[in-house]
């Protein structure tokens, strides 16, 4: 594994609430634009990303849709309650899941509600997730989740935020753990301008799982996180069309980038697809579809480092991110943004 890129984060720069609740519109947070080339950083605000896109670029966004995945449940033999966090969705009604709280084996059956239970068919010392098999499937056992679940949120967030700020206003498809964050900035004004613009946008789907297993024991390599992706065709080919006509394709977040590439490794050329991705982009990566990228600001020595060093020079990225904290740059979902051009 490549080596992290280590600096001090000062604690106050985690953003602990959403923009909305500082008092300003989710598109007006800060935005740092880096030059891949020269290293040079520019500060302004996403709302105005359309200066920096041309007429002909293509947006490329993530359009799945977070579920609150923690869930309280109890087990049916013995009324012990169980909390459970969602971890990555296996069919329309099994889920890899994380038991936080209260112990569990195999064949045992937890409830959620009168309407909802699930038997965990698979336990192993190997690893800490378990295989939970509902009694529901799809748009039913989605309902449950949405109805009884509260979303995952991390040490450095004190408040038990409402769901829709863990939503991009153009999420359509249920299924990431953890906010696909990147497109969070944006608002449907902001997409409708960067149209008017003659900037295109197209949509694919990676649901992003669940990252922090609260136990170190358990770290998880980002090459052993299976993400589930498509591609659609529409996608694909307004992307082939946007790199003959000569357009930047800029990905919306690492997720993006990691369906894209994947997609343009397997198949030798980028179509529609779909399937699981484990793949660990770095600076040693060479890029076969992504341009530029939109992303927020990420913690020290994260993998999502590596991934945007294949983007821009390790050393420029560095000193792009100790100018970012002089600057007092949030950092994480609810903080500002990256753009790399």
């Amino acid at each position: 594994m490549e080596s992290a890129m280590k600096f001090e984060l000062p604690e106050e720069l985690n953003a602990k609430e959403p923009p909305e609740r500082r008092g300003i519109r989710r598109d007006y947070v800060k935005m740092m634009v880096l030059d891949k080339t020269t290293g040079q950083t520019n500060h302004t605000q996403f709302y105005h990303l359309d200066r920096y896109l041309k007429k002909g670029d293509l947006l490329v966004l993530n359009a799945s849709r977070t579920v609150p995945a923690v869930l309280k449940s109890q087990k049916e033999m013995d009324g012990t309650e169980v909390e459970i966090r969602l971890a990555h969705r296996k069919n329309e009604s099994i889920w890899e899941a994380l038991p936080v709280s209260g112990t569990v084996k195999k064949g045992d059956v937890i409830r959620f509600s009168p309407t909802l239970t699930a038997t965990i068919i698979e336990q192993s010392d190997e690893t800490p997730f378990v295989l939970l098999a509902f009694n529901l499937c799809c748009s039913s056992l989605f309902n449950q989740i949405y109805r009884l679940g509260e979303p995952v949120r991390y040490e450095y967030i004190q408040e038990p935020w409402n769901l829709d700020y863990y939503q991009t206003v153009f999420a359509t498809i249920p299924g990431s753990v953890e906010m696909p964050s990147a497109g969070r900035a944006f608002s449907w004004e902001l997409l409708f301008r960067l149209q008017k613009k003659g900037v295109k946008i197209a949509y694919i789907t990676l649901h992003t799982g669940l990252s922090y297993l609260l136990d170190d024991k358990w770290h998880k390599g980002p090459d052993t996180n299976f993400e589930n992706y498509e591609v659609p065709k529409e996608t694909a080919e307004m992307i082939l069309e946007t790199k003959r006509s000569g357009g930047k394709v800029i990905a919306v977040g690492t997720t993006v980038v990691r369906t894209l590439e994947t997609v343009a490794r397997e198949k030798g050329i980028l179509q529609a697809a779909s399937g699981w991705t484990n793949l660990y982009i770095t600076e040693n990566t060479k890029l076969q579809v992504c341009d530029g990228l939109i992303t927020g600001m990420h913690e020290p020595e994260a993998s999502h480092l590596q991934l945007l060093s294949a983007f821009v020079d390790r050393e420029k990225l560095y000193d792009a991110y100790t100018d970012a904290i002089q600057q007092r740059y949030l950092w994480h979902e609810f903080g500002d943004m990256n753009l790399i051009l």
